[in-house]
């Protein structure tokens, strides 16, 4: 079974930009559909973008979308997501998940293996 490990929050001011990265253990990473999600203090968890197995489809939730990229390398089991133009909205935990389907998908219910989450906090 894949096990997942995020890096790469930290404290960013507001129009800056971070990487986050998420490690995948396991020989059958390739066959699962990624995800990112956060979760603000306070509010219920919520997609931020997904790509199926190959990388061909991504897919951002549309408060990220322009300013946000997934990507995955496959041959080194690596999924990240470039964030620029951080705002104080982004602030949050976020997640990596791997879905159950190579599709990957929107709803958090699709995935069921995840990662211990990495904090991101955008200052003002």
């Amino acid at each position: 079974q894949v096990q997942l490990v995020e890096s790469g929050g930290g404290l960013v001011q507001a129009g800056g930009s971070l990487r986050l990265s998420c490690a995948a253990s396991g020989s059958t990473f390739r066959n699962y559909g990624m995800g990112w999600f956060r979760q603000a203090p306070g509010k219920e968890r919520e997609f931020v973008s997904t790509i199926n197995s190959n990388g061909g489809n991504r897919y951002y939730a549309n408060s990220v979308k322009g300013r946000f990229t997934i990507s995955r390398d496959n041959a080194k089991n690596m999924v990240s997501l470039q964030m620029n133009s951080l705002k104080p909205e982004d602030t949050a935990v976020y997640y990596c998940a791997a879905a159950k389907v190579p599709s990957g998908g929107t709803s958090a219910n699709r995935y069921d293996i995840w990662g211990q989450g990495t904090q991101v906090t955008v200052s003002s």
